[in-house]
């Protein structure tokens, strides 16, 4: 089986993290692959917003719990030091698809760097926002785009769970 196979099925969502930051060079090539997933009509109208500081990460944090309605002092992205967030173009119709490739791409090369990653969902509804709206505007960012995921990423701390078995009558085959 090839690499990228062994990767696909080898990667799981990871719920526990150090403190430590991965250095950039390895989030670049996170990135890297994130604006390699594919699109729709190659349009690439996604965007990757890297948060490594820690103050803002805590702040999406305390936003995202609040959207999520959890109790304070949780965090929904299970102490991960860095996140990466996916947003797409709002007048796309393919943005959610796009997005979710971008996704998809994040967490496998994190895998394959040896981090683990988890998907975070509730950036649609923080980049609703006014906080959302000017955090992008910070960055001069005009067009809107809405939030597709957040990608927590950082090194993994304790045991990576175990697959659950796959469930059977998923597939069927006309021939």
């Amino acid at each position: 089986m090839s690499n990228v196979l062994e990767q696909i099925k080898s990667r799981r969502s990871i719920r526990k993290y150090s403190t430590e930051i991965p250095p950039q060079e390895m989030i670049d090539q996170m990135i890297e692959a994130g604006l390699y997933a594919a699109s729709g009509k190659g349009t690439q109208n996604t965007i990757i917003i890297q948060v490594t500081d820690r103050e803002l990460r805590d702040e999406i944090s305390r936003r995202n719990c609040n959207i999520g309605d959890w109790e304070e002092g949780f965090d929904p992205f299970y102490g991960a030091p860095a996140m990466l967030i996916v947003l797409a173009k709002k007048d796309w119709p393919n943005r959610v698809y796009d997005g979710s490739l971008v996704m998809g791409n994040l967490m496998l090369a994190a895998h394959e760097l040896g981090l683990g990653s988890c998907w975070i969902h509730r950036a649609k509804e923080e980049f609703e926002t006014e906080w959302g709206k000017e955090l992008l505007r910070s960055l001069d960012i005009e067009e809107e785009y809405e939030g597709i995921g957040h990608c927590a990423f950082g090194y993994i701390e304790g045991e990576v769970p175990k697959a659950a078995d796959r469930k059977s009558n998923r597939v069927f085959y006309i021939k």
